[in-house]
């Protein structure tokens, strides 16, 4: 290597670095190339903003080995492609997590999340690495399930000087460029980054540790949107056998040639009857309400626009008025009391529809028994995580197996 300003960042050894990585793990060099170093004397090691920049402190380099240095580069290339960043922002917001030490928090699971499994096989663990197993967890979880097993103490009190930067927590930092700053990547690049890295672990997985290769699939196959997951949901329902089909004799079935004199009837499909079943008890808020509405919007969309085929029932206790949907604006959703969907279904039931939809909280007796035509469930996402304010621990049955189940205002469904 070629000789270094004192005091100045040792570009040659940190690429010799990348480049041990690269060898090591060739599945992420599309990535680790991507990353585009920059000197900073604030960032106490080697940190990453969610533009792909890897801002490097001159003096770890120096005192850094460069087989750790690789496991380095590995490390924070991991935040970014497994997109930390962007969840530990959507965790925040769900959780409520606010300030600095849960942003910590958040770092500290993001690395059980990545160190795992990401070391051995050429890629040595540095001494100070969080694992699963120093913190006394298992390991093979993700940053979301481990922030829920452990808080800041005293055993962790060594570990405040940890700062992979905001690509690992969704913080800025005081010496990042920002969205503005120079060196960045585009948000197309960014995605192609991930689908190249993506692609090349599909096509040859190996000996990839299965963290990688759970993360690949997930790139090919995002989880889907909520909305179309209760279309889908739906679509399924409406179509299958025996939804919406009659004998008639308007077209004689084909078999009627076989048997001369007897005119047979056809099996022929007409445009199937939705019922949907509000939930409108009081454990429903305001907000759930109008999404209930936007889903009703949806469900006629689904069937071509055709209102006169959707009836909406609100179901609090008792199963209150059946409306015929002109428009969504019109239907009004009364309620407010305790929840029994049981005479919501009965109700329902007694129009004859061929698909039920249920949009509820879930905090329902469900009926024993299988309804005798198709049923989707939409349940709204409760992201505050308890259901009951005088009992935190109260979780609602869960819905019967016979039901298709969609959540409802989740990210992923």
């Amino acid at each position: 290597m070629t000789a270094h300003a004192p005091g100045a960042l040792d570009r040659g050894k940190l690429f010799a670095a990348r480049l041990h990585a690269a060898r090591v793990r060739p599945y992420l060099a599309t990535a680790l190339f991507a990353l585009r170093p920059v000197e900073s004397r604030q960032v106490p090691t080697m940190g990453v903003d969610r533009y792909w920049r890897c801002y490097v402190s001159a003096a770890f380099v120096d005192r850094t080995p460069v087989a750790e240095l690789a496991a380095v580069w590995v490390h924070e290339v991991a935040h970014l492609l497994r997109d930390h960043h962007g969840r530990g922002d959507r965790v925040a917001g769900e959780r409520g997590l606010t300030g600095p030490a849960e942003r910590l928090r958040m770092n500290i699971a993001a690395d059980c999340e990545i160190n795992d499994d990401v070391y051995g096989d050429g890629l040595v663990c540095p001494e100070d690495a969080v694992t699963p197993e120093k913190l006394g967890l298992r390991a093979g979880e993700l940053m979301e399930d481990y922030l829920r097993q452990f808080q800041l103490g005293p055993r962790l009190a060594r570990e405040a000087w940890l700062d992979c930067g905001s690509g690992a927590d969704g913080l800025e930092r005081p010496w990042e460029l920002g969205p503005d700053g120079a060196h960045g990547l585009s948000e197309q690049e960014r995605d192609a980054v991930r689908f190249r890295v993506a692609q090349g672990i599909r096509g040859a997985p190996g000996d990839t540790p299965a963290g990688w290769r759970r993360w690949a699939e997930e790139v090919f196959h995002p989880p889907q949107p909520w909305r179309q997951l209760l279309g889908s949901a739906l679509r399924s329902a409406v179509s299958a056998s025996g939804v919406g089909e009659d004998y008639r004799h308007g077209r004689p079935a084909r078999r009627s040639a076989g048997l001369p004199g007897v005119v047979l009837p056809s099996l022929r499909r007409s445009p199937p009857r939705v019922c949907v079943v509000v939930d409108t008890s009081g454990s429903v808020s305001d907000a759930e309400l109008g999404s209930a509405l936007l889903e009703v919007a949806a469900i006629c969309r689904a069937l071509g626009g055709r209102r006169d085929l959707v009836s909406v029932l609100s179901c609090d206790a008792a199963a209150q008025t059946v409306q015929p949907l002109c428009r969504t604006e019109g239907i009004e959703l009364v309620g407010g009391g305790g929840t029994d969907l049981r005479s919501g279904f009965a109700r329902a039931l007694r129009m004859r529809p061929d698909v039920v939809v249920v949009l509820t909280d879930g905090q329902t007796p469900w009926p024993g028994a299988r309804p005798p035509c198709r049923t989707v469930v939409g349940l709204f996402a409760r992201t505050g995580g308890s259901y009951d304010e005088d009992d935190p621990g109260y979780r609602p049955e869960v819905p019967p197996a016979w039901a298709r189940v969609v959540t409802i205002g989740s990210a992923s469904g």
